[in-house]
């Protein structure tokens, strides 16, 4: 059977796959951290799980609206203007299976084939191969440590031609937890400017999750001259632990919108109801646990950033932001496992690491930044003290 060119040369998910053979060593009755999957460990609220028993009970398991209800897309709509200054008709909204569909969808809706897409590395693993299967160029420009992780405006500027369509800024950031505020912003957005045929995608997905003192801004917001060009992505998976609840909402230009619903309707059509009357719920709902879980987050990156500083070879910094930590692991290549094995890049690391000792994370390779690993911290105190001691373990093992 004929493969499409196009879909062979985007890979397969590399957090999907180290997430599929720790869930095997698992079964085989292995010891396993999960630190690869990016997910809440905290359980779906329960008045959010109420709410679609409720619409379960009542008939709302029907088709809805391709674009999603209008109840959910008018609250929506409310909580952009309370909480961004952003006035959206519903008719500039639409919901769909996670954040993930929708940044697809806008892909495949508005990327012509040769046009580019600027992705700061490093990124969201399934960026470039989104771009790629929408017959793009993805365009990685590295954003190194000393940078903060954070894409420039003028590495910005030297990256645009007259080919580039797209920006992705995802903010906080997977994996690195880089913070885009108001000032970076705005320096990218006078860049924008200057280039009327460059839109702007921001992934917003873990906007609740920031730390210190930290101010999550969001470009739409900053740069509303920009709005007409700007797409701002979120959903309530990482807020909410939906995870597997699989909704997600993006908000733009009518056209835009539009032709991302076209898509949507005619490959998933609408995005579960029950599942859309639990996302209104979360929208209109307390708001206070929010708070609490983030403290408890900022507590998990602290524990794991002191324990992991203290493993020589390992070169951990504090994330602004989301529930990663990004650890410099080059100063362990060109040392030996007990078993002999030389170590020669992250991946092998992260090999060593889940074999030696049953903690999962995902090479930075696989975030266009080698020389990293990605660990996520989203779990208990319990599960990231121990987990990060085997670390040490295995650390201390190598020659």
């Amino acid at each position: 059977m004929q493969i499409s060119r196009k879909l062979a040369r985007a890979k397969e998910s590399g957090t999907a796959r180290l997430s599929q053979i720790a869930r095997e060593m698992k079964e085989a009755g292995r010891e396993v951290y999960q630190l690869a999957t990016g997910e809440p460990d905290f359980d779906t609220p329960s008045f959010v799980i109420t709410a679609a028993y409720e619409a379960a009970l009542s008939g709302q398991t029907r088709y809805t609206a391709v674009e999603g209800t209008p109840a959910l897309r008018e609250a929506i709509a409310d909580m952009l203007r309370k909480e961004f200054d952003l006035e959206c008709g519903i008719g500039q909204i639409i919901v769909g299976t996670g954040a993930k569909q929708l940044i697809f969808n806008a892909l495949v809706a508005s990327v012509n084939p040769g046009d580019e897409v600027i992705i700061p590395a490093p990124y969201w693993v399934s960026y470039p191969d989104m771009v790629i299967i929408a017959d793009g160029n993805p365009v990685i420009v590295a954003c190194p440590a000393k940078a903060g992780f954070k894409l420039s405006a003028d590495d910005l500027e030297k990256s645009i031609t007259e080919k580039t369509r797209w920006v992705i800024l995802n903010s906080p950031c997977n994996p690195s937890g880089a913070v885009y505020g108001k000032d970076d912003l705005l320096a990218l957005a006078d860049v924008i400017r200057r280039h009327p045929r460059v839109a702007v995608m921001c992934d917003d997905i873990y906007e609740k999750i920031v730390f210190d003192g930290a101010k999550f801004a969001t470009m739409a917001e900053v740069a509303p001259d920009l709005r007409d060009r700007t797409l701002t992505v979120n959903g309530l998976s990482k807020s909410h632990a939906m995870t597997g609840w699989r909704i997600g909402y993006a908000a733009g230009p009518d056209r835009l919108v539009s032709a991302m619903a076209k898509l949507q309707g005619q490959s998933t059509t609408n995005p579960s109801s029950v599942s859309q009357a639990a996302a209104l719920a979360a929208l209109r709902g307390p708001k206070e646990f929010l708070e609490d879980w983030r403290l408890a987050y900022q507590t998990r990156r602290n524990l794991v950033f002191d324990r992991l500083s203290a493993i020589p070879g390992l070169a951990a910094s504090q994330p602004e932001g989301a529930f990663y930590h990004f650890v410099g692991c080059e100063e362990l290549y060109g040392r030996r496992t007990p078993a002999g094995t030389l170590l020669r890049n992250d991946s092998e690391v992260g090999e060593y690491l889940l074999q030696a000792s049953g903690a999962a994370v995902v090479p930075g390779a696989e975030f266009g930044c080698p020389g990293y690993f990605r660990l996520c911290f989203a779990q208990s105190d319990e599960i990231l003290a121990a987990a990060c001691a085997r670390i040490g373990d295995a650390v201390a093992s190598l020659s």
